[in-house]
């Protein structure tokens, strides 16, 4: 990344984070037809800004070619449709919503959490830049936009419809390249006294539990409280309160205002999370350094487990097939000679292959009628749920595989 700037700042990139070698990007699946054509694979090397801090990757490849035609579908996951309601229903009378109000989903993907405003007659509008994803929105009756979200198109919707009493932006900050155009355009169309909310996964618990799978070309930027309000300063807006969550491995929500509405004081929440970030050593660069020996370490943990199962002519099945699990098979380097097939809920992967490994994804039915002996599930934040959907399993004695932050087989 020779005289790249980061992202946020501007300034040079000088710093590696972590070095994953080469992937191919992690949501491009591949159709049986294409198993007999080459894949792109791309260097996966993330570096931090020895200036604002911010972990981020190169850019290979446009938005435009990664989420036009997405294969992550929100509401295949209970516990996260479960999750937006429980934000629907607390956000509501926080801010005094109702049907003069106006919401904003960026990134709304299938109408999993628009859907829960419905009930309230709150108007809502989604953007959904993969237009297979906003289709399904739209078939809920979730009015939804097919657009990426920047300042010039924050501009015309503002014109068009007015400003936002709330925007909510869930695990799309992460995967935006143009981070200052991105932040100008919350800017231009949050109204006055509005809020805007944002979910990411915590570049704290990234790097305390070893979380070097949710690295992958989608996830432009791996992101910490003190890098956002960085990042936010600078266009005029102020992080007022912050929530921790465990989705996603742990991830923040932060309350963002104009800098200007100070009616709405900053709570303690803000500089807890701060000095928690400060107290592990996010403000020097030098603690970044560290992460690559967690990896390698994690890494030789399950190249031990893959050898010993294959020496005694285990099977094993991969129970999901989300882009995370791609970033771990390509880093490893492990295909169908260790992992005979992946699962997945989502119609739209089954039939295909991981990016890759080629591995063959089937539908969950596969479990029963080849009874693996081993179960990696790959989706480790869902860990709870597909665990409770994994007890028939019992029946023929398989154990279920966890690989990160450390491997564990219970």
């Amino acid at each position: 990344m020779a005289n790249a700037l980061c992202r946020s700042c501007r300034h040079p990139l000088q710093h590696v984070f972590v070095d994953l070698r080469t992937s191919p990007l992690s949501n491009n699946f591949l159709r049986p037809e294409q198993l007999n054509q080459g894949t792109a694979y791309y260097p996966l090397r993330v570096f931090v800004c020895g200036h604002c801090l911010l972990v981020q990757l190169e850019q290979f490849e446009s938005p435009r070619e990664i989420f036009e035609e997405y294969a992550y579908f929100s509401s295949y996951s209970s516990s996260w449709l479960a999750h937006a309601k429980q934000y629907v229903d607390a956000i509501i009378p926080r801010l005094s919503l109702d049907h003069s109000s106006s919401v904003i989903e960026i990134a709304s993907n299938d109408g999993y959490l628009l859907q829960y405003f419905t009930p309230y007659n709150i108007p809502v509008l989604g953007i959904e830049p993969a237009k297979n994803v906003a289709k399904q929105a739209e078939a809920k009756g979730i009015p939804t936009v097919s657009e990426f979200f920047t300042l010039a198109f924050a501009r015309q919707l503002a014109r068009e419809r007015g400003t936002a009493d709330l925007i909510i932006g869930n695990n799309v900050l992460a995967h935006v390249p143009e981070l200052q155009d991105f932040v100008a355009g919350l800017k231009e169309l949050l109204s006055p006294t509005g809020t805007l909310t944002l979910e990411f996964p915590h570049l704290l618990r990234l790097m305390e539990n070893n979380q070097f799978d949710t690295i992958y070309h989608e996830h432009f930027s791996y992101l910490s409280l003190l890098s956002v309000s960085h990042l936010f300063e600078r266009f005029g807006l102020t992080i007022y309160d912050v929530e921790e969550w465990p989705t996603h491995g742990g991830s923040l929500r932060v309350f963002a205002r104009h800098s200007e509405h100070a009616k709405l004081t900053v709570t303690p929440r803000v500089e807890k999370v701060r000095l928690e970030e400060i107290a592990y050593g996010l403000k020097k660069v030098r603690t970044y350094f560290r992460f690559p020996a967690q990896v390698k370490a994690v890494k030789e943990e399950i190249y031990r487990f893959l050898f010993q199962a294959s020496r005694e002519n285990k099977r094993i099945a991969a129970y999901g097939a989300p882009a995370k699990g791609n970033t771990l098979f390509n880093y490893l380097g492990v295909g169908t000679d260790y992992i005979d097939y992946a699962v997945d809920k989502n119609p739209y992967k089954q039939g295909l292959y991981m990016p890759g490994s080629r591995i063959p994804i089937y539908s969950p039915g596969r479990i029963r009628e080849t009874k693996p002996d081993y179960l990696v599930i790959l989706p480790w934040n869902l860990k709870d749920e597909i665990e409770k959907e994994l007890q028939y399993t019992r029946q023929w004695g398989a154990k279920l595989v966890v690989c990160i932050p450390k491997l564990e087989i219970y």
